[in-house]
């Protein structure tokens, strides 16, 4: 009877050590959150908007923007809730300005739409610092 308890003893064994070894795989620190690969694309994005482009430029770039802050904040919204609801905010206030800029805007339509942009740009930024030790 022994010997059909050692058998059996040695399989368990080694599922426990592959199982430990599995564990210790996948709480490894080398991999960071997922909302960190979406943080850098928006961020680059951001870093680039510009007015000077025209509106028709300025229309290509939110909806990039729009996009990468909707990955973003669906990946990261349950760690940082009150910074994703920020940059939600903020681009849907800068969509919201944009789509009412008549096509031949004025200063102060352009005005608006940087001001909207800052504050864009101003969301991510935080959103950023606060997320530079998860995601450095």
């Amino acid at each position: 009877m022994n010997a059909h308890h050692h058998p059996i003893s040695a399989r368990a064994a080694l599922a426990l050590a592959l199982l430990a070894g599995a564990v210790g795989l996948a709480s490894c620190g080398s991999s960071k959150p997922a909302y960190c690969s979406d943080r850098t694309k928006l961020e680059n994005s951001v870093k680039n908007i510009s007015v000077s482009g025209g509106l028709s430029s300025l229309k290509t770039q939110l909806q990039t923007i729009e996009s990468q802050a909707q990955s973003l904040v669906s990946s990261a919204k349950g760690d940082f809730p009150s910074e994703t609801s920020a940059i939600t905010s903020s681009v849907n206030q800068l969509q919201t300005t944009i789509k009412s800029i008549p096509s031949s805007p004025s200063v102060s339509d352009l005005a608006t739409a940087a001001n909207n942009a800052k504050s864009v740009v101003t969301s991510v930024n935080a959103f950023v610092s606060s997320t530079k030790s998860k995601c450095s």
